[in-house]
């Protein structure tokens, strides 16, 4: 599935329709260049899930956990990650097999470790078509 966005709020609303939709042990792989949306997109996910807190990028923690909406939602963003063995240490493979809903930014970055089925959301921009403009590619793998 592919959706264009002309807004952050478009971007917002898409994810939040995914959010909604989301079932018990759904991942998300979120991958895009830095300032394509990710964040906006994941604040949308988590809406979607009902959760009302904000939502920001766990960069320095690799995961955050929310637990007040109709699921629970682990964020992860592993764009500094050094070595894909640090997410044994975070527990990764607890979130991903779990009941919640797992999103993970920049997910490119630790391949090799993502669950076969899983739901990959790319986000790019073309600045020809506008500033604000985002195409998300939605693909259901496994």
């Amino acid at each position: 599935m592919v959706l264009e966005t002309r807004s952050p709020e478009e971007t917002f609303r898409a994810g939040m329709r995914l959010g909604e939709a989301a079932v018990p042990g759904q991942v998300f792989t979120l991958t895009g260049d830095l300032g394509v949306g990710k964040t906006v997109f994941t604040q949308g996910v988590a809406r979607g899930l009902g959760i009302q807190e904000p939502v920001s990028s766990p960069t320095f923690t690799i995961v955050q956990v929310y637990e007040e909406g109709r699921l629970p939602f682990y964020h992860f963003d592993v764009y500094r990650i050094g070595d894909v063995e640090e997410m044994d240490e975070v527990g990764f493979e607890d979130y991903v097999m779990g009941e919640g809903v797992s999103l993970i930014e920049w997910a490119d970055l630790i391949r090799e470790i993502l669950p076969e089925k899983r739901t990959e959301v790319v986000i790019e921009k073309d600045l020809e078509q506008g500033f604000d403009y985002r195409k998300i590619t939605i693909t259901e793998i496994g």
